[in-house]
């Protein structure tokens, strides 16, 4: 019997195809290609909970194709769950574990193909990090946005819950309404309803051809999204069998594709360190800030997507999603970049209609802005850069100079926003929150929108070393590198302090005196935190910047020299 995967030939195959028999597998599933089906289905994580559905649909496309499916999982933590205590710092660091469970076992069997599924902020980026330093036949499938909350007649997503906090403190709602939001802010399975990182990375999967065309955004709950996990499944064959690796889809063009995506949607911050990741791990090395800079300049935002609209996911798919923004960004992509689908982005364009929804998806002539939705900073704050996204931003803060208040805790900021101590016009710094500092870079959700929540988010600026939630709005500014812990200038800042800040100008500056400052340095000392013992604290030691997209420097050390 002639047996397609490596591991299986011959006499010294015979107890590898022993161990699988075992489990019921026969000499004819044995002798097909063994695609490995990297489910990261988990009841504890709402955007994976349909995931097993998918796997199943995934694998009757694999075995219809000619494959033999075989399936592991890896862990999905939810950020909205782990935010607020010790668990958000482990958020960022479990990408690098998503990326190397995911290595250890497909080259530990030597899979012949791979399909990842996966829906959440860093469980997306993780696998995309797996397939391009694998360099497999490879295919993601992201599980889905939720539908939104209805609530007074509006849509919210599951955020609805934080700013409900704020009415009921200000006296707006009682307890028996606040439990009825709480009842109705999460409505099915799926990731969250809003354009965060975890949808803004399944579409940069599909704009990278990673992912079928048009599946980045249907719902949750939807059957077109079964039926994609099933074409899914068939299309992995067809990579095998055409010897289209990952590295092939995942270069410096199809990079650079994304990164226009990014721009023309107003997509989550957090993608510029994710993709900065994929391009090292798919052997292309530095990818710097600036490079996403000179695409803010010249990409139009196209789409509006809560939270900088009203208009939320299910509304995006429905205007056309990725391909439609695509399609208005077509003059500005490198359309011969090759996809999953083996045609080239520019073939799968052909097939595609622009938006008939104007409100979600605007032209590329008459966009909702000339700029992109994300945009680097830089200025005496942030020498290696900061990142802040004007999509989320009110017009009228686009500048913006006020009086700091420093706080070196997340709960520290959101205690003294609750507590009326914050002023209209202040500029929060929270600071020892980045990579090693945090350590593991916690995102500032809960002081945005404990802003939101006090009426104080369209008058304050918050500017930190951490990260934000994609649910994010109002003024706010992170990744600002290099962070306080290794000695930025964000360590030196005191209340009363003035900062500016000046998106259009790109600019992020502490009015202080060089003089002053170089004296504050002097008595500077690093605080150290209470870390449990365990994996924070080697990420502490190994992880780089913000500005480097926060990856494992140790591992990358090695790898370039």
């Amino acid at each position: 019997m002639e047996y397609y995967n490596e591991l299986l030939q011959g006499d010294k195959g015979a107890l590898k195809r022993a161990l699988y028999k075992s489990m019921g597998f026969t000499d004819e599933a044995l002798s097909r290609p063994l695609i490995a089906v990297i489910n990261s289905y988990t009841n504890a994580t709402p955007g994976h909970a349909n995931l097993n559905q998918l796997a199943d649909q995934v694998t009757r496309g694999i075995e219809a194709a000619g494959g033999t499916a075989m399936t592991f999982s890896t862990i999905a933590p939810c950020d909205g769950i782990a935010e607020g205590h010790m668990g958000m710092r482990y958020i960022l660091p479990s990408r690098d574990v998503i990326t190397a469970s995911v290595e250890c076992m497909v080259r530990a069997h030597r899979f012949d193909g791979i399909v990842l599924l996966g829906s959440c902020d860093k469980i997306v980026p993780g696998m995309l990090m797996a397939a391009a330093r694998l360099d497999l036949p490879a295919i993601f499938l992201n599980g889905g946005p939720m539908y939104p909350a209805r609530y007074g007649g509006k849509d919210y997503d599951g955020n609805i819950v934080t700013e409900a906090i704020g009415w009921k403190q200000r006296g707006e709602i009682d307890e028996r309404e606040f439990k009825r939001i709480e009842d109705l802010a999460e409505p099915c399975v799926g990731s969250c309803a809003m354009l965060g990182t975890a949808n803004t990375m399944g579409m940069v999967a599909e704009a990278l051809g990673m992912s079928l065309p048009g599946c980045a955004a249907i719902p949750a709950v939807d059957a077109r999204r079964m039926q994609a996990g099933y074409e899914t499944g068939r299309m992995v064959m067809r990579l095998v069998e055409r010897k289209l690796t990952a590295r092939q889809i995942i270069t410096r063009d199809s990079i650079e594709n994304a990164i226009a995506l990014i721009m023309a949607t107003g997509g989550s911050t957090n993608a510029i360190m994710h993709l900065q990741a994929i391009h090292r791990e798919a052997g292309l090395g530095d990818l710097p800030l600036s490079r996403f800079d000179e695409f803010s300049r010249r990409i139009p935002q196209v789409a509006s997507v809560y939270p900088a609209s009203a208009y939320d996911m299910v509304d995006f798919y429905h205007a056309g999603g990725v391909p439609a923004v695509l399609w208005e960004l077509k003059e500005s992509l490198h359309l011969d970049a090759m996809t999953c689908t083996g045609k080239t982005l520019g073939e799968v364009l052909s097939q595609v209609e622009p938006s008939r929804h104007r409100e979600v998806i605007k032209t590329a002539q008459e966009p909702f802005s000339k700029t992109g939705g994300v945009v680097v900073l830089e200025g005496n704050l942030a020498p290696l850069g900061a990142v802040v996204k004007p999509a989320a931003v009110p017009a009228h803060l686009l500048t913006f100079t006020g009086k700091v208040r420093v706080f070196h805790s997340e709960q520290e900021a959101v205690d003294a926003i609750w507590n009326g101590c914050i002023k209209p016009g202040t500029c929060i710094v929270l600071r020892y929150e980045g990579p090693k500092g945090g350590p593991g870079m916690p995102e500032m959700y809960r002081p945005m929108k404990a802003l939101e929540g006090m009426n104080l988010s369209d008058s304050c600026a918050l500017i930190t070393d951490g990260r934000f939630s994609g649910s994010n709005r109002g003024l706010f500014v992170g990744h600002i590198s290099p962070e306080a812990y290794e000695g930025g200038l964000l360590a030196l800042v005191e209340d009363g302090d003035e900062v500016s800040i000046d998106i259009p100008a790109r600019k992020l500056t502490l009015n202080v005196p060089q003089q002053t400052l170089s004296e504050r340095a002097k008595t500077w000392k690093r605080p150290e935190k209470c870390i449990p013992d365990g994996y924070l604290k080697l990420y502490q030691a190994a992880s780089k910047s913000a500005a480097e997209g926060a990856v494992l420097g140790g591992y990358y050390d090695r790898v370039e020299e």
